[in-house]
């Protein structure tokens, strides 16, 4: 069927799935990051990652042999995928040692300031121009981290030092992506997931007396944590194909309201005031961001090599 035959139902259809698809691959997100709060009280975070991964692979095993083994192994530029996969490694580390000691919607405050953090670099890092605007933006989206960081003596302590270094590593690893924007999904979630399992293996390396017992309920419990990860990522995938990145993006900020309500329901959390004040400037920053560069995108002052539409979960 080509574009000419494309009814406007259809198209209407396609984005309203799109919309449905975006809003489940967050609530799995979300759930993710309850189940690794939860799971992460009995199992270290190495520990976690590498059984995690191991599900993730086998989840996406008939999509890696479909394309090919060697098509995942010959890649383009292989020092920068090397380095996006510890970015990410990294990230996923450090979210789940930061909620092992902060309410979820702590964490994921930090975590949904990554794309301000990517367009304050990009003009550094890619050579690309930031308006007056967007630079407005970036500093209210900064002020808004501040303000639910609370800073104070008590407040750096090494959970929220971590949730920043994490957040970072995931805004640099988006930024990498930008990079290598050529290369097949299916290879970069690869590359992604086995960047974090020898990141992990190494980890338990080090310290092999933190690796708990398991029973079979340990394994599935740690197995479903990878699965509904690599679900929650297929989801998001098929979002932004049904539909643009303008309609479904800014549903990634709907991660904020569930880890309210999930911290509130399974750990008693009661979000700060600082926290909600911060994070409501991080997401009205973040949207007038994102909507900006569709706007430049349009007018043809920013080239589709530039547009990034990501979503600020990368568990």
């Amino acid at each position: 069927m080509n574009a000419e035959t494309i009814s406007p139902a259809s198209s209407s259809n396609a984005a309203r799935n799109g919309v449905l698809i975006m809003l489940l691959g967050m609530l799995m997100f979300s759930l993710n990051d309850v189940m690794g709060k939860w799971l992460v009280a009995t199992y270290s975070v190495s520990q976690l990652m590498t059984i995690r991964s191991l599900a993730a692979l086998l989840v996406l095993s008939p999509f890696l042999f479909r394309r090919g083994w060697r098509s995942l192994i010959h890649v383009d530029r292989p020092g920068l995928q090397a380095l996006r996969s510890l970015l990410f490694a990294v990230d996923a580390s450090a979210f789940y040692f930061a909620v092992a000691y902060m309410p979820l919607a702590d964490a994921m405050t930090y975590w949904l300031a990554a794309p301000i953090y990517v367009a304050a670099a990009s003009p550094f890092l890619l050579g690309e121009k930031v308006g007056w605007r967007r630079w407005a933006a970036i500093l209210i989206g900064f002020a808004g981290v501040v303000i639910a960081l609370e800073p104070s003596r008590d407040s750096f302590s090494l959970p929220a030092l971590i949730a920043l270094v994490g957040s970072a590593a995931f805004a640099f690893a988006l930024l990498l992506g930008r990079t290598l924007r050529t290369t097949p999904d299916t290879t970069l979630v690869f590359w992604q997931v086995m960047g974090a399992l020898i990141f992990s293996v190494i980890g338990v390396g080090i310290n092999p007396a933190g690796w708990a017992p398991l029973d079979i309920q340990a394994v599935l419990a740690l197995g479903l944590l990878g699965v509904v990860a690599m679900l929650a990522h297929i989801f998001v995938s098929r979002a932004l194909k049904l539909a643009d990145a303008a309609t479904v993006v800014p549903l990634q900020y709907t991660l904020l309201f569930w880890a309210v309500i999930f911290g509130w329901m399974f750990f008693g959390d009661t979000p700060r005031m600082t926290v909600i004040v911060g994070s409501g400037l991080i997401v009205a920053s973040g949207l007038f961001i994102f909507f900006r560069e569709q706007q430049l995108q349009r007018r043809g002052t920013l080239s589709a090599q530039d547009d990034f539409p990501v979503t600020g979960e990368p568990r």
